[in-house]
């Protein structure tokens, strides 16, 4: 019985200990994060621009960048180990 009171005064403790810290500080103002657009131009205009103004849009294009780009790292690095003799693609069969 003492074993279970011990751990919801722990788990208790842990629930109110957020509450505590919140209370000793005064309330938190909006912070609002922009991407500085003064000196860009082009695509990177076009990218900071999206990210202020359209978030989903800015996250869409993040998503289909990062595929592009590792799919394009991927065939790269594919392409060079075939020339280093290194076809990791196939798998050999031993003979027994």
């Amino acid at each position: 019985m003492k074993k279970n009171w011990l751990g919801m005064a722990m788990g208790l403790g842990l629930i109110l200990v957020p509450g505590i810290a919140l209370a000793a500080g005064g309330g938190a103002t909006e912070i609002v994060v922009v991407a500085d657009t003064r000196h860009l131009s082009g695509f990177s205009l076009y990218i900071a621009t999206l990210y202020n103004e359209n978030l989903w849009l800015f996250a869409t294009w993040s998503v289909i960048i990062t595929t592009a780009m590792g799919a394009g790292l991927g065939l790269l690095m594919d392409a060079i180990m075939k020339r280093t003799g290194l076809d990791l693609g196939k798998t050999h069969k031993s003979e027994s």
